[in-house]
């Protein structure tokens, strides 16, 4: 009987850990020890319409970058986001969103599919990018800076599902990752969009 209820307890302790590292947040000011970094402004992407968007051009402005998906629960979180956008976006806060068919196969559809239905279901008038992978070693080398201390000097983070959010400084620097959980409209989230 002692080994059945121990066999449990570790299930039961193992999945709080597995819930926990899904949905946790990380944030900059937990790290003490930055690595050599490499510059956010040296990255570049490619918009959804197939142009060339440099990093460089956002130098003083704070971001906000989240990968979405067009078949996903969190899906109506477009809405929040283009909320946060009208209501900070400008000189000093950008949202860029990168759209990837990486968890459950939910942003299948090709650029123009996606930017028509963020068009037609949710307005979407902030900064969309062409479709990537997530993956620290093998993504996008965005999201490779995001989720590797080693390039961003901060902080490891894994992308964990659709509508995680990293939030980078006006001056380039990781500030925080947050999970999909986290609303776009969230204190945490308008408080940086804010400045704050």
């Amino acid at each position: 009987m002692n080994k059945l209820f121990l066999f449990f307890a570790l299930i039961a302790l193992s999945c709080s850990a597995q819930d926990g590292n899904q949905s946790s947040t990380a944030l900059a000011s937990n790290v003490t020890t930055p690595m050599k970094a490499t510059s956010f402004y040296d990255l570049s992407a490619t918009t959804i319409n197939g142009d060339v968007f440099d990093f460089s051009q956002l130098k003083g402005k704070r971001v906000l970058i989240v990968n979405t998906a067009s078949r996903c629960g969190y899906t109506p979180q477009y809405d929040g986001l283009q909320e946060l956008h009208n209501a900070y976006g400008g000189e000093d806060f950008i949202v860029l969103g990168f759209p990837s068919n990486d968890f459950g196969f939910q942003e299948p559809g090709s650029e123009d599919k996606i930017a028509d239905f963020c068009e037609k279901n949710y307005s979407v008038t902030f900064q969309m990018m062409s479709k990537v992978k997530t993956s620290a070693q093998s993504g996008h080398s965005v999201y490779q800076w995001l989720s590797n201390a080693s390039q961003n000097g901060v902080s490891n983070a894994k992308v964990s599902w659709n509508f995680n959010k990293f939030l980078i400084d006006e001056n380039g620097r990781w500030i925080g990752h947050h999970a999909s959980r986290v609303a776009p409209m969230s204190a945490e989230i308008t408080s940086f969009a804010g400045g704050n």
